[in-house]
């Protein structure tokens, strides 16, 4: 799929909470064609402790309104500028990175999409292509530690049921993602994931167990986006790849996990 370097204009930057902000961004021309699952490469200006570009998930896009969503986690320097970019402001980003996630041949199947903290950023955009593809059985999976760490519910709610767990029972049921009854009464054909890699490695060996199709998007360092700087490099059973360009999405049975 043919990258673009493109100057964004910041439509909104919603604060979610003092960790996150959705950034809404257009452009005066269309917007190329994103994939879920893939990512792009942000640069940040005006930070004198940020000399690479950042990776971010691609969120959501809204081919109608001309909007691009990054969700955005405040983890150092550069990600605080990008949160509190105004409106008006430009972001330029190179787009769309890495590989996505794989559409289901069969639209009865029952899919689950588990997402962890910021992890959940890819699976919004999956929810909704999935719902505009035609399937109907979608569940996503969000988990956090408390309330404030649930991202877009109301968004996710419009294409798939929405159902949670929170460390300290906050909301939804309490412990992890893997914990949830969902996962014991439940037959769901195909899992997708994104979040810390605990958590990852975790529905893994839950799918592994139970045999079924999953797909994980890994949130590796990657500094380049274009496997150039191998600072992304994971162990599969082929060997060493870098997962900007191999990934960030993965079939579990490729990985030595």
């Amino acid at each position: 799929m043919k990258k673009f370097m493109l100057d964004l204009i910041v439509k909104e930057n919603k604060q979610l909470n003092n960790q996150y902000s959705l950034l809404i961004l257009t452009s005066n021309d269309d917007l190329p064609e994103m994939l879920p699952g893939q990512f792009a490469e942000v640069r940040v200006d005006d930070s004198p402790n940020t000399f690479l570009r950042r990776p971010i998930s691609i969120n959501f896009v809204d081919y109608t309104t001309n909007e691009l969503w990054l969700l955005v986690q405040i983890v150092g320097d550069g990600t605080r500028k990008m949160c509190s970019l105004k409106p008006g402001e430009i972001l330029n980003l190179i787009l769309p990175l890495g590989n996505s996630f794989s559409l289901p041949e069969n639209k009865t199947d029952q899919l689950l999409l588990i997402g962890g903290g910021v992890g959940t950023a890819p699976m919004l955009y999956w929810a909704s292509y999935l719902k505009n593809k035609g399937f109907e059985d979608i569940t996503v999976l969000l988990g956090g530690r408390s309330i404030d760490n649930l991202l877009q519910l109301e968004d996710f709610a419009q294409y798939a049921k929405v159902i949670t767990t929170t460390e300290d029972a906050t909301h939804g049921e309490k412990g992890f993602v893997t914990q949830h009854s969902a996962l014991q009464t439940e037959k769901f054909s195909a899992i997708y994931t994104c979040g810390p890699t605990p958590m990852m490695k975790a529905v893994a060996a839950y799918a592994t167990e139970k045999n079924i199709f999953c797909e994980v998007s890994l949130e590796n360092t990657m500094a380049c986006g274009i496997g150039a700087c191998l600072c992304c490099v994971t162990d599969t059973k082929k060997g060493h790849v870098c997962v900007c360009t191999e990934g960030p999405v993965f079939n579990i049975t490729k990985l030595k996990w």
